[in-house]
Protein backbone atom coordinates (compact mmCIF):
# COMPACT_ATOMS: atom_id res chain seq x y z
CA UNK A 1 0.00 0.00 0.00
CA UNK A 2 1.40 3.68 -0.60
CA UNK A 3 1.41 6.09 2.34
CA UNK A 4 -1.14 8.94 1.95
CA UNK A 5 1.83 11.65 0.86
CA UNK A 6 2.11 14.70 2.46
CA UNK A 7 4.13 16.80 0.51
CA UNK A 8 1.88 16.04 -2.69
CA UNK A 9 -2.00 14.97 -3.78
CA UNK A 10 -2.34 10.75 -4.47
CA UNK A 11 -5.34 9.58 -6.03
CA UNK A 12 -6.35 6.40 -7.57
CA UNK A 13 -9.08 5.59 -10.19
CA UNK A 14 -9.53 2.00 -11.52
CA UNK A 15 -5.92 1.16 -11.85
CA UNK A 16 -4.79 4.45 -12.93
CA UNK A 17 -2.81 6.11 -10.03
CA UNK A 18 -2.40 10.23 -9.87
CA UNK A 19 0.46 12.31 -8.19
CA UNK A 20 0.03 15.90 -8.35
CA UNK A 21 3.09 17.93 -7.37
CA UNK A 22 0.53 20.44 -4.94
CA UNK A 23 2.51 23.85 -4.23
CA UNK A 24 0.08 25.99 -7.00
CA UNK A 25 1.08 28.90 -4.93
CA UNK A 26 4.70 28.89 -6.11
CA UNK A 27 4.61 26.80 -9.22
CA UNK A 28 5.35 23.70 -7.79
CA UNK A 29 8.75 23.76 -6.30
CA UNK A 30 10.25 20.95 -4.38
CA UNK A 31 11.88 20.47 -1.32
CA UNK A 32 14.06 17.98 0.21
CA UNK A 33 11.12 16.21 2.00
CA UNK A 34 9.04 16.28 -1.18
CA UNK A 35 12.07 14.69 -3.51
CA UNK A 36 12.22 12.08 -0.68
CA UNK A 37 8.94 11.63 -0.35
CA UNK A 38 8.45 11.44 -4.51
CA UNK A 39 11.59 8.67 -4.33
CA UNK A 40 9.46 6.47 -1.89
CA UNK A 41 6.12 6.27 -3.27
CA UNK A 42 7.66 5.65 -6.95
CA UNK A 43 9.99 2.81 -5.04
CA UNK A 44 6.50 1.22 -3.24
CA UNK A 45 4.96 1.41 -6.56
CA UNK A 46 6.85 -2.04 -7.72
CA UNK A 47 5.36 -3.73 -5.08
CA UNK A 48 1.51 -2.23 -6.04
CA UNK A 49 -0.33 -4.78 -7.67
CA UNK A 50 -3.35 -2.97 -8.19
CA UNK A 51 -2.20 0.26 -10.06
CA UNK A 52 -1.17 -0.21 -13.71
CA UNK A 53 -0.08 3.10 -15.10
CA UNK A 54 0.88 6.42 -13.36
CA UNK A 55 0.23 10.12 -14.23
CA UNK A 56 2.24 12.79 -12.84
CA UNK A 57 1.24 16.30 -12.80
CA UNK A 58 1.23 19.74 -10.70
CA UNK A 59 -1.75 21.31 -9.31
CA UNK A 60 -2.38 25.36 -10.53
CA UNK A 61 -1.65 25.13 -14.49
CA UNK A 62 2.17 24.82 -13.36
CA UNK A 63 4.33 21.44 -13.46
CA UNK A 64 7.09 21.81 -11.27
CA UNK A 65 9.41 24.69 -10.72
CA UNK A 66 12.10 22.41 -9.56
CA UNK A 67 14.73 22.93 -6.48
CA UNK A 68 13.22 25.73 -4.49
CA UNK A 69 15.59 28.76 -3.77
CA UNK A 70 14.92 29.24 -0.52
CA UNK A 71 13.96 25.82 1.13
CA UNK A 72 17.01 23.90 -1.08
CA UNK A 73 19.81 25.75 -2.70
CA UNK A 74 20.20 28.52 0.37
CA UNK A 75 21.00 25.18 2.16
CA UNK A 76 22.82 23.54 -0.37
CA UNK A 77 25.53 26.79 -0.24
CA UNK A 78 26.07 26.16 3.65
CA UNK A 79 26.56 21.76 3.01
CA UNK A 80 29.58 20.20 2.98
CA UNK A 81 30.60 17.89 0.16
CA UNK A 82 28.85 14.53 1.96
CA UNK A 83 26.33 16.55 2.46
CA UNK A 84 26.36 17.63 -1.54
CA UNK A 85 26.92 13.80 -2.31
CA UNK A 86 23.41 12.81 -0.14
CA UNK A 87 21.30 14.98 -2.16
CA UNK A 88 22.46 14.42 -5.57
CA UNK A 89 21.88 11.10 -5.17
CA UNK A 90 19.12 11.59 -3.80
CA UNK A 91 17.49 13.57 -6.59
CA UNK A 92 19.05 11.53 -9.31
CA UNK A 93 17.45 8.48 -7.07
CA UNK A 94 13.94 10.02 -7.70
CA UNK A 95 14.67 9.13 -11.42
CA UNK A 96 16.16 5.84 -10.73
CA UNK A 97 12.68 4.95 -9.16
CA UNK A 98 10.80 6.52 -11.68
CA UNK A 99 12.74 4.22 -14.47
CA UNK A 100 12.71 1.07 -12.05
CA UNK A 101 8.59 1.06 -11.02
CA UNK A 102 7.57 -1.40 -13.86
CA UNK A 103 3.96 1.06 -14.41
CA UNK A 104 4.18 3.17 -17.86
CA UNK A 105 4.32 6.93 -15.94
CA UNK A 106 2.88 9.95 -18.36
CA UNK A 107 3.77 12.97 -17.33
CA UNK A 108 0.63 15.55 -17.76
CA UNK A 109 2.80 19.09 -17.92
CA UNK A 110 1.33 22.53 -18.03
CA UNK A 111 3.29 25.77 -17.46
CA UNK A 112 6.57 26.04 -15.74
CA UNK A 113 8.29 22.90 -16.33
CA UNK A 114 11.85 23.93 -15.10
CA UNK A 115 15.35 22.47 -13.62
CA UNK A 116 14.27 19.38 -11.54
CA UNK A 117 10.46 19.77 -12.51
CA UNK A 118 12.00 19.38 -16.52
CA UNK A 119 13.79 16.34 -14.93
CA UNK A 120 10.97 14.80 -13.61
CA UNK A 121 8.79 15.15 -16.55
CA UNK A 122 12.21 13.94 -18.88
CA UNK A 123 11.89 10.65 -16.80
CA UNK A 124 8.47 10.33 -17.72
CA UNK A 125 7.66 7.17 -20.00
CA UNK A 126 5.58 9.85 -22.21
CA UNK A 127 4.99 13.59 -21.85
CA UNK A 128 1.46 15.15 -22.59
CA UNK A 129 2.15 18.83 -22.67
CA UNK A 130 0.49 22.40 -23.66
CA UNK A 131 1.14 25.19 -25.68
CA UNK A 132 1.78 27.07 -22.57
CA UNK A 133 4.34 25.09 -21.26
CA UNK A 134 8.18 26.97 -20.47
CA UNK A 135 10.95 23.96 -20.15
CA UNK A 136 14.19 24.84 -19.08
CA UNK A 137 17.08 22.58 -17.87
CA UNK A 138 17.73 25.79 -16.01
CA UNK A 139 20.89 24.43 -14.03
CA UNK A 140 23.68 26.42 -15.84
CA UNK A 141 21.77 29.59 -14.98
CA UNK A 142 22.63 28.64 -11.17
CA UNK A 143 26.39 28.44 -11.96
CA UNK A 144 25.87 24.45 -12.21
CA UNK A 145 26.52 22.22 -15.00
CA UNK A 146 23.07 20.51 -17.20
CA UNK A 147 24.30 16.99 -15.85
CA UNK A 148 21.70 16.31 -13.52
CA UNK A 149 19.50 13.64 -12.60
CA UNK A 150 20.76 11.73 -15.65
CA UNK A 151 20.00 14.59 -18.26
CA UNK A 152 22.78 13.83 -20.26
CA UNK A 153 22.17 10.37 -20.34
CA UNK A 154 18.56 11.04 -20.69
CA UNK A 155 18.07 13.76 -22.63
CA UNK A 156 19.43 13.17 -26.05
CA UNK A 157 17.46 10.04 -26.52
CA UNK A 158 14.25 11.73 -26.55
CA UNK A 159 15.48 14.93 -28.21
CA UNK A 160 18.96 14.44 -29.94
CA UNK A 161 22.37 15.17 -29.13
CA UNK A 162 22.40 18.39 -30.52
CA UNK A 163 19.10 19.82 -29.15
CA UNK A 164 20.19 18.64 -25.76
CA UNK A 165 23.15 20.36 -25.63
CA UNK A 166 21.54 23.48 -26.60
CA UNK A 167 19.26 22.65 -24.05
CA UNK A 168 21.54 21.54 -21.01
CA UNK A 169 24.22 24.72 -22.14
CA UNK A 170 21.89 27.64 -22.51
CA UNK A 171 19.33 26.94 -19.78
CA UNK A 172 16.90 28.91 -22.32
CA UNK A 173 13.26 28.58 -21.70
CA UNK A 174 11.49 26.88 -24.54
CA UNK A 175 7.67 26.98 -25.30
CA UNK A 176 5.42 24.05 -25.80
CA UNK A 177 5.44 24.00 -29.75
CA UNK A 178 9.50 23.79 -29.87
CA UNK A 179 9.29 21.31 -27.22
CA UNK A 180 6.86 19.24 -29.25
CA UNK A 181 8.84 19.19 -32.29
CA UNK A 182 11.71 18.52 -30.67
CA UNK A 183 10.47 15.31 -29.68
CA UNK A 184 9.95 15.95 -25.95
CA UNK A 185 6.28 16.26 -26.11
CA UNK A 186 4.56 13.12 -27.32
CA UNK A 187 2.11 15.23 -27.94
CA UNK A 188 0.09 19.09 -27.14
CA UNK A 189 -3.35 18.90 -26.12
CA UNK A 190 -5.49 22.16 -25.11
CA UNK A 191 -5.13 22.96 -20.89
CA UNK A 192 -8.38 22.43 -20.10
CA UNK A 193 -8.11 18.84 -21.55
CA UNK A 194 -4.59 18.20 -20.47
CA UNK A 195 -5.49 16.12 -17.62
CA UNK A 196 -7.96 14.01 -19.05
CA UNK A 197 -6.07 13.20 -22.07
CA UNK A 198 -3.38 11.64 -20.05
CA UNK A 199 -5.10 9.87 -17.60
CA UNK A 200 -7.15 8.70 -20.90
CA UNK A 201 -3.88 7.29 -22.09
CA UNK A 202 -2.70 5.81 -18.94
CA UNK A 203 -6.21 4.33 -18.58
CA UNK A 204 -5.59 3.17 -22.05
CA UNK A 205 -2.50 1.28 -20.77
CA UNK A 206 -3.64 -0.06 -17.63
CA UNK A 207 -6.66 -1.92 -19.57
CA UNK A 208 -3.60 -3.58 -21.54
CA UNK A 209 -1.00 -6.52 -21.38
CA UNK A 210 0.39 -4.47 -18.27
CA UNK A 211 2.97 -7.77 -17.78
CA UNK A 212 4.38 -7.13 -21.42
CA UNK A 213 4.22 -3.23 -20.72
CA UNK A 214 6.95 -3.71 -17.63
CA UNK A 215 8.68 -6.37 -19.55
CA UNK A 216 8.95 -3.51 -22.55
CA UNK A 217 9.54 -0.85 -20.13
CA UNK A 218 12.36 -3.03 -18.15
CA UNK A 219 14.29 -3.48 -21.72
CA UNK A 220 13.97 0.00 -22.82
CA UNK A 221 16.11 1.14 -20.02
CA UNK A 222 18.20 -2.09 -20.18
CA UNK A 223 19.21 -1.68 -24.03
CA UNK A 224 21.37 1.51 -23.51
CA UNK A 225 23.91 -0.39 -22.59
CA UNK A 226 23.47 -2.96 -24.67
CA UNK A 227 25.23 -3.83 -28.31
CA UNK A 228 22.53 -5.29 -31.06
CA UNK A 229 23.35 -8.49 -30.69
CA UNK A 230 23.42 -8.53 -27.00
CA UNK A 231 19.77 -6.47 -27.24
CA UNK A 232 18.10 -9.30 -29.62
CA UNK A 233 19.47 -11.91 -27.14
CA UNK A 234 17.78 -10.24 -24.04
CA UNK A 235 14.41 -9.50 -26.11
CA UNK A 236 13.92 -13.19 -27.11
CA UNK A 237 14.23 -13.93 -23.79
CA UNK A 238 12.10 -11.10 -23.00
CA UNK A 239 9.41 -12.08 -25.14
CA UNK A 240 9.79 -15.78 -24.44
CA UNK A 241 8.80 -15.08 -20.77
CA UNK A 242 5.80 -12.86 -22.14
CA UNK A 243 4.94 -15.88 -24.06
CA UNK A 244 4.07 -17.98 -21.26
CA UNK A 245 1.58 -15.28 -19.91
CA UNK A 246 -1.72 -15.37 -19.37
CA UNK A 247 -2.50 -12.60 -21.79
CA UNK A 248 -0.94 -13.97 -24.84
CA UNK A 249 -3.35 -17.13 -24.31
CA UNK A 250 -6.25 -14.66 -24.29
CA UNK A 251 -5.09 -12.87 -26.99
CA UNK A 252 -5.27 -15.27 -29.04
CA UNK A 253 -8.21 -16.81 -27.92
CA UNK A 254 -9.90 -13.62 -28.52
CA UNK A 255 -8.62 -13.39 -31.71
CA UNK A 256 -10.17 -16.73 -32.64
CA UNK A 257 -13.43 -15.19 -31.71
CA UNK A 258 -13.27 -11.90 -33.50
CA UNK A 259 -13.14 -10.34 -30.13
CA UNK A 260 -11.73 -7.48 -28.30
CA UNK A 261 -9.51 -9.30 -25.60
CA UNK A 262 -9.20 -8.61 -22.12
CA UNK A 263 -6.23 -8.17 -20.20
CA UNK A 264 -5.40 -9.48 -16.94
CA UNK A 265 -1.85 -8.62 -16.32
CA UNK A 266 -0.72 -12.15 -15.55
Amino acid sequence: MINTPKHFLWSVDGKVATIAINRPELKNPLTFDSYAELRDTFRALVYERDVKSVVVTGAGGNFCSGGNVNDIIGPLIKMDMPGLLQFTRMTGDLVKAMRACPQPIIAAVDGVCAGAGACVAMAADLRFGTSAVKLAFLFVRVGLAGCDMGACAMLPRIVGQGRAAEALYTGRSIDGEEAHRWGFFNRLVAPDKLLADAQAMAKSLADGPTFAHGMTKRMLNAEWDMSLDQAISAEADAQAICMQTKDFQRAFNAFVKKERPVFEGD
